[in-house]
């Protein structure tokens, strides 16, 4: 996958934590990490207070409603995520056409029936609804070409960490998809996640990027991948 950690660059950076669960949205997968992180933690395998969290797609949801829940996490960076099923509820799937009632009714969320039958779970389960009990740092990744999970998910829940004044930063590559095809954006993509796990977890500087952002009128030009301004 070329919009995942390699393992060099993960060496000597993080411990891999690989859970695989077959549940409903929200707070049962929410149930089944956090004691299993804290059962790594007891162990003493890792430090407690340098651990992050990082999905993509069904993993970038449950890694944003995992930060609204805990802050067991020191930073996190989801990918492509969900945030507010209601009105991701009313959209389509993009590439194949399909309404995406169906994927939340019965499929990946199995909240077991529709909008209108269960409301509140439909807000239970949408972190952008908890949005104000985030304190984790999040690094969001959205394409706006994405055919899979509509981009506008992430501009949702962006701007209402901005909002309330909350750390979060945006990454979108323009004419990239659910993931990153394009070489040159995967190796950006790479080092970005690299410059935000080194700054939160082993303490390293803090990029350009992160404090400044990179105005439009210097998108292509300006990367902002180098050292921020001392005392950004």
């Amino acid at each position: 996958n070329p919009w995942t950690l390699g393992a060099e660059l993960m060496r000597g950076t993080a411990a891999v934590l690989l859970f695989v669960l077959m549940a409903c949205a929200g707070r049962p997968p929410t149930t089944a990490i956090l004691p299993g992180v804290a059962a790594v933690i007891a162990k003493g395998y890792v430090d407690p207070r340098r651990i992050a969290a990082h999905g993509h797609s069904w993993g970038g949801y449950q890694t944003l409603y995992l930060i609204t829940q805990t802050d067991m996490f020191r930073c996190a960076i989801a990918g492509a995520p969900v945030s507010n099923m209601i009105s991701a509820y009313g959209g389509i799937r993009w590439g194949p056409g399909m309404v995406r009632q169906f994927q939340y009714e019965r499929g990946q969320s199995r909240i077991g029936g529709s909008l209108w039958e269960r409301p509140l779970q439909y807000i239970e389960n949408s972190p952008i609804f908890w949005a104000d009990k985030v304190n984790t740092p999040v690094l969001l990744l959205h394409n706006d070409q994405d055919d899979a999970v509509p981009w506008y998910q992430s501009i949702e829940m962006f701007t209402a960490l901005r909002r309330l004044s909350k750390p979060a930063w945006f990454i979108n590559y323009n004419g990239e998809f659910h993931g990153i095809r394009k070489r040159q954006n995967a190796k950006d993509w790479s080092l970005r996640m690299q410059q935000f796990f080194d700054y939160y977890l082993k303490d390293g500087p803090m990029p350009k990027w992160m404090a400044e952002g990179v105005p439009a009128v210097d998108k292509g030009k300006d990367l902002g991948l180098g050292p921020a301004k001392k005392g950004g």
